[in-house]
């Protein structure tokens, strides 16, 4: 086995062991069940790519999202199901070419711990269909001291 697949294995165990729960019933804890689509409904939903972020609890590329450089008033929902979860009055250039927000909007986001790196992270999905969105750092700016650091692929935004 690759040491990357068994890091990835060994911090599945982990974290199931740590939070007394798999991944699978975390993340579907925080799903509203009319959105608890089948793996073919979301791929068909889906660009390959926001698949793989939203779904496999995958990461793009850094520098490689529109929505990094995205400048104007509005609100970023979640490109699976439209929820709420940014407003552009939090967002800020964190510089690690990601959208990064220094706070969520209420009831837009839950989180669970990740062990896929071993050490603990705290990620974050969408509240309503379960999306992966990205990990929460504690070195962002002033209000909250938080980084929500999001896939662009994950989000959509909506001006205004």
């Amino acid at each position: 086995m690759p040491r990357r697949n068994l890091l990835v294995a060994l911090g599945s165990s982990l974290g199931a062991f740590f939070t007394g729960a798999s991944r699978a019933e975390a993340a579907s804890k925080a799903q509203d069940p009319a959105w608890q689509l089948s793996e073919a409904a979301w791929k068909q939903r889906l660009s390959p790519p926001a698949y793989k972020v939203l779904r496999q609890e995958g990461t793009e590329r850094p520098f490689s999202s529109p929505l990094n450089g995205e400048k104007r008033a509005g609100t970023y929902l979640c490109a699976g199901c439209a929820l709420p979860l940014f407003s552009s009055k939090a967002k800020y250039d964190s510089g690690t070419g990601w959208p990064s927000f220094w706070q969520p909007l209420p009831n837009g986001i839950a989180t669970k711990l990740d062990f896929k790196l071993i050490v603990p992270r705290t990620e974050y999905h969408c509240q309503r269909c379960g999306g992966h969105q990205g990990h929460v750092f504690d070195d962002g700016p002033k209000p909250t001291g938080k980084r929500y650091c999001n896939n662009g692929v994950a989000l959509t935004f909506k001006p205004g």
